[in-house]
C-alpha cells in the first residue's frame, strides 16, 4: 500500500467538506465548481487535479456511507438475531438524514447510480469473502443477492418508496438479509 501525500489528502478533505456544505443548501445539480472551490479555499485547477467532475467528488464524499453500511451489516458476532438488527445498522439508517438529498441523487431507486455501484461492489466483496472463509455453499450467489437486496432497499427507502422509520427499515432489511443467508 502506498502512502498518500498529506497535502493531497487535506485538499480532497476540504473539497469533500465543501461539497457536503454546499449540498446542505442546494441540490447537487445546482452546485457549481466555482462556488465549491471558493468555499474550499482552493483553485479551480486544483479541483480538476483531484476529480474529473462534481459527481466524482460527490461519490468520494459519500464513500464513508458505503463503508458505514458494510460495517453496520457485519457488526455482530456469534449467531445473529434473526429479528433485531445490530445496533450499528439501526444507527446507520438514522444517520442518513443530514445528507439524504445528496444520497438520493447518487443512489437511484433500485440501487443503481454511482453510489449504488460502489455500495454493491464493496458489500458483495465483503460478503463473498466472509462466506468463503466460512465455507458456505453458493458464496457468490448469496453475496450477490445480499449486495443487490441491501442496495435496492436502501435506495428505495431513501426515495420514499418504502414507508418505514429508520429503525423499522433497519430491522426489516436485516430480516431479509438473514433470510438470504439461511436460504442456501
Amino acid at each position: 500500500m502506498t502512502m498518500e501525500d498529506p497535502r493531497a489528502a487535506r485538499t480532497r478533505a476540504k473539497l469533500r467538506e465543501a461539497l457536503l456544505a454546499e449540498c446542505a443548501r442546494h441540490p447537487l445539480a445546482e452546485v457549481s465548481v466555482a462556488a465549491l472551490v471558493r468555499r474550499a479555499g482552493v483553485g479551480r485547477a486544483t479541483f480538476y487535479v483531484h476529480y474529473t467532475d462534481l459527481e466524482a467528488l460527490a461519490v468520494d464524499a459519500c464513500a464513508d456511507v458505503v463503508r458505514e453500511a458494510v460495517d453496520a451489516l457485519h457488526a455482530w458476532r456469534g449467531r445473529p438475531d434473526p429479528v433485531r438488527a445490530p445496533e450499528a445498522l439501526v444507527e446507520f439508517f438514522a444517520s442518513l438524514a443530514p445528507h439524504a438529498a445528496l444520497y438520493r441523487t447518487l443512489l437511484a431507486p433500485g440501487g443503481s447510480g454511482p453510489l449504488g455501484r460502489v455500495l454493491y461492489r464493496d458489500l458483495r466483496a465483503y460478503s463473498l469473502r466472509e462466506r468463503e472463509l466460512a465455507g458456505a455453499a453458493d458464496a457468490p450467489l448469496v453475496a450477490s443477492a445480499v449486495a443487490a437486496t441491501f442496495a435496492g432497499v436502501l435506495a428505495d427507502w431513501l426515495h420514499g418508496r418504502i414507508d418505514a422509520s429508520s429503525e423499522e427499515i433497519a430491522h426489516q432489511s436485516w430480516q431479509l438479509l438473514v433470510a438470504l443467508h439461511r436460504s442456501r
